[in-house]
């Protein structure tokens, strides 16, 4: 069957008979954003730049939103040299320079701006032309290149096919090239510089415009979203039950403390204990919490140096309400809710033993992964610790559905490559080279950032690889700003000051600089925000005591020769994705230094300072009993 044979069965297909069967690349289509059946706008103009051998596209509004996510695709054009042409107006100004900018530096693109104010009339076209063949293929709708346009908004386009001689591609390309080719279509370099300036003076004003409205303060009032709302509409009733147990099962990232600072507001609680994993969370939730509370109520932390144990809200880590020195400050009934973050590893020692402690009005419980492979285990079922109470559940894809997330871009990007298989070539000053200290740069530079500046964490293989590429960039100008680069490398010796204050200078603005600190752009590191300290050892292998693969795993990581003594304990814990049973013994020391070779930091803690450092999960169940044995 050709061309033309397609092309009638798939206009039956679309315009007389639903049912008739056509190959859907012949056939004209309604395109538009719908989520429920798995529909973006951007999906179909991905589709068609992949297949098309030459393409030109005519827009009101350019945004670098709108562009992020097809940049993956238009370095692949770039790579083939597939032709495009992209014309956009300065209609209202609303066009970004750094997407234009983006969009003029690949080679295979031209753009231009059509000069509205010049032509006198108005300029707001939305189609996208691709050329295959003999066939055209035309999207005509409702659609800029903006990212709303492109995923979320209620927009609505037509997909039109035609031949190169069908009536209605031979208009609109003509229309497209009457316009392409009007006085009035500027080149890049005729409009970039006074349209930049333009649309900086334009944003300034607006920005100024908004600082001096007079608005009611209740207007940027915290307020809860659609899943806030249902949690604490759904807590209430819970209550009302006499229940004193709720669970609230949520995705990351859609708002859980949020949704608990919301409930612990609405519902009146006086006092509230907030049990977290690591210390830096306990400080962001706590600033959470002041965001929706302001001064209503005093706030307070618990471990790392602080013993602000009368505040009427505290925010503490499992690891150190579960020590008798910290434990021990409170009665059973000091707190009317006692909040559990991570809530399925409740049943974890450290766990049992604080709720075994309390007994306050409320024990809620949040998580986004509380099913765990010993669910049907009596007393191991997070459902049945919270006693059935399901206050809400939101899992991603609904989160996703209801814009609760952060929208992000992820790009897979070719790092490093290696001609054949000589192991030799697999050596450290490859990862530390100029060159892909230079490439690294070209990528960030071209797939771009949100914000006001560049703000990245790049994980490296070791310590010392962190170290040579901060020093590298650091000798580098950054592109973007025409200033070196500033980084750090921050790794496991790293206090929690000194931590803190790095993430502070990382989410810096430059106008928030000043002679003592100084905004960072990145952050180097091994595996800084890993959950804490654990025990040395590995993987058993086949054949293996695990005696056997103690002592080969410690000659591996720490260069160091081991006499392996009694057994202490088998751990047997449940983290989110996995099942861990552990086998923990008595060493000795034979021969070695402990050298670091695959570790980023390593102590020496003495029996009381074991509760010093934050230790993961499943090694802190081990602690008490190193304890009472010592």
């Amino acid at each position: 069957m050709d061309k033309r044979d397609e092309l009638r069965l798939g206009f039956e297909t679309a315009y007389i008979d639903g049912s008739v069967a056509s190959n859907s690349f012949y056939s004209p289509q309604f395109v538009s954003n719908n989520y429920k059946d798995g529909k973006k706008v951007l999906s179909s103009i991905e589709d068609e730049l992949l297949r098309c051998d030459k393409f030109q596209i005519s827009v009101a509004f350019i945004t670098l939103g709108g562009i992020t996510p097809l940049l993956q695709t238009l370095k692949e054009l770039e790579k083939k040299n597939i032709p495009g042409e992209i014309l956009t107006t300065n209609y209202l100004n609303f066009s970004e320079p750094r997407a234009l900018e983006k969009l003029n530096g690949l080679s295979n693109i031209t753009l231009k701006m059509y000069d509205v104010q010049e032509a006198g009339e108005g300029f707001h076209t939305k189609g996208y032309i691709f050329k295959t063949d003999e066939v055209y293929r035309i999207i005509i709708g409702s659609s800029n290149i903006t990212s709303a346009a492109l995923t979320r908004n209620q927009e609505w386009n037509t997909k039109l096919v035609s031949t190169e001689q069908g009536e209605m591609a031979r208009e609109i390309v003509a229309e497209f090239n009457r316009l392409w080719n009007s006085e009035y279509a500027l080149e890049f370099s005729e409009f970039y510089e006074s349209y930049n300036e333009q649309y900086k003076i334009i944003k300034h004003q607006r920005d100024i415009a908004r600082k001096d409205q007079v608005v009611s303060i209740e207007k940027y009032r915290l307020k809860p979203n659609s899943m806030q709302v249902g949690f604490i509409t759904n807590l209430k009733k819970i209550l009302e039950t006499g229940e004193d147990r709720a669970l609230l099962i949520s995705a990351t990232g859609t708002g859980k403390t949020y949704a608990s600072a919301f409930a612990m507001r609405e519902l009146g609680f006086k006092r509230v204990l907030f049990l977290v994993h690591r210390g830096q969370l306990a400080r962001q939730t706590k600033k959470s919490y002041e965001k929706v509370f302001a001064k209503s109520v005093s706030m307070g932390l618990v471990g790392a140096g602080y013993h602000e144990y009368d505040a009427d809200y505290v925010f503490a880590t499992v690891q150190t309400l579960n020590r008798d020195e910290h434990l021990l400050q409170y009665d059973k009934d000091s707190f009317d809710c006692i909040v559990l973050d991570e809530a399925h590893h409740v049943t974890a020692d450290t766990y049992q033993k604080i709720m075994k402690h309390f007994s306050p009005k409320l024990w809620l419980g949040m998580t986004a992964t509380p099913d765990k492979r010993d669910d049907n285990v009596a007393g191991r079922n997070v459902y049945e610790l919270f006693n059935y109470q399901i206050a809400y559940e939101i899992r991603l894809q609904q989160a996703m559905e209801e814009n609760l997330l952060c929208p992000f871009h992820y790009f897979g990007i070719t790092d490093l490559s290696i001609v054949g298989d000589d192991k030799d070539n697999h050596n450290f000053s490859m990862f530390t080279s100029d060159e892909r200290v230079k490439h690294i740069i070209r990528q960030a530079n071209y797939y771009g950032y949100s914000g006001e500046k560049v703000k990245g964490l790049i994980f490296c293989s070791s310590i010392k690889e962190t170290q040579e590429l901060s020093y590298k960039f650091n000798n580098i100008v950054n592109p973007d700003t025409g200033k070196y680069f500033r980084t750090i490398a921050l790794n496991g010796d790293a206090d929690e000051q000194e931590r803190q204050d790095a993430f502070e200078r990382l989410a810096m603005n430059e106008s928030e600089a000043n002679v003592h600190k100084q905004p960072l752009d990145y952050i180097f590191s091994v595996e800084i925000l890993n959950d804490g300290w654990e025990f040395p050892g590995g993987k058993i292998e086949a054949g293996e005591t695990p005696q056997e693969a103690l002592k080969r795993e410690i000659m591996e990581e720490l260069d160091t020769e081991i006499k392996v003594g009694t057994l202490i304990d088998t751990i047997e814990y449940d983290y989110p994705n996995f099942h861990l049973s552990k086998d923990c013994f008595w060493c000795e020391i034979l021969r070695g230094d402990l050298v670091l070779k695959e570790h980023e930091n390593a102590k020496w803690l003495a029996k009381e300072h074991l509760g010093d450092v934050e230790w993961l999960p499943a090694d802190v169940t081990l602690i008490e009993k190193i304890r009472r044995y010592i």
